[in-house]
């Protein structure tokens, strides 16, 4: 297993969050997906996955959310 740790700005709430993991969670081997939410600032999210994630799958999904990596 491989971790990946990322600081996402933006998130405001638990919508924020969920529509985070969705998007990350949908890509090739994520297993989990974990946001420790600082509401209005940069959240740190914790991605458990099977290999080395792309970084620009990363940062494609958490656009697709709406959010940004910092």
């Amino acid at each position: 297993m491989t971790t990946t740790t990322i600081t996402v700005s933006g998130m405001t709430c638990g919508h924020c969050e969920a529509a985070i993991k969705d998007e990350l969670g949908a890509l090739a081997g994520v297993s989990d997906v974990a946001v420790d939410l600082n509401a209005g600032g940069d959240s740190p999210v914790t991605i458990t996955s099977s290999a080395e994630l792309d970084d620009a799958a990363i940062r494609a999904a958490v656009d697709e959310a709406g959010y940004e990596v910092k």
